[in-house]
């Protein structure tokens, strides 16, 4: 059975982190949803974000998230793939030197990954995304760059692949974007 880190964290948003791990443990991946500092039961709140016509998207109270591994149990070696959740999460996840270490590994052994919306700052911190083409909520497009990726503007509901790479905008996009991620992490889905 493969394996899936997913990492989130406070204020992650709502969607980007509940709906990806259901997904992807309904299709039989173990998941361990981790945050640095925090352990196995513990919760995390999230934040829903929406766009309701305003310059940018608005914030609401989420739902509280049962983590079900511990970050400090993390080995990178035993996992076939990484997710990481957008929101508010990732601009203070991407201080963490485990967190950054993490993301390095998936990339130096080209294991899929996954990003979406502001989780892309954690791997433009990383230094992954020189040479690379990717996408991001639109207010993250100038990290891409500045770390020297290659910023697609795509639909809110697209999914853009570069590799072992699955990046989306927004959580609009989850069809798309866990359909591509599946894709690269060796999936057969027949209708």
């Amino acid at each position: 059975m493969k394996k899936v880190l997913f990492l989130t964290g406070d204020f992650t948003e709502d969607y980007e982190t509940m709906v990806p791990f259901q997904m992807l443990e309904m299709v039989g991946y173990t998941v361990h949803a981790v945050c640095p500092d925090k352990k196995k039961g513990e919760t995390i709140k999230t934040a829903i974000h929406d766009f309701e016509g305003d310059q940018t998207y608005s914030e609401k109270p989420g739902h509280n998230f049962k983590l079900n591994y511990s970050f400090g149990d993390v080995n990178v070696s035993e996992y076939d793939g990484l997710v990481i959740a957008g929101g508010r999460a990732p601009e203070y996840l991407r201080l963490n030197e485990k967190i950054i270490e993490i993301v390095k590994h998936f990339f130096t052994t080209n294991k899929p990954v996954a990003a979406i919306c502001h989780g892309i700052q954690i791997l433009a911190t990383a230094g992954v995304l020189k040479g690379r083409k990717l996408t991001a909520y639109p207010a993250v497009g100038p990290e891409v760059t500045i770390a020297g990726g290659e910023y697609q503007a795509i639909p809110v509901d697209g999914a853009f692949v570069d590799g072992n790479l699955v990046t989306s905008p927004a959580w609009p996009a989850h069809p798309n974007f866990i359909r591509e991620f599946l894709k690269i992490m060796g999936a057969k889905i027949e209708i």
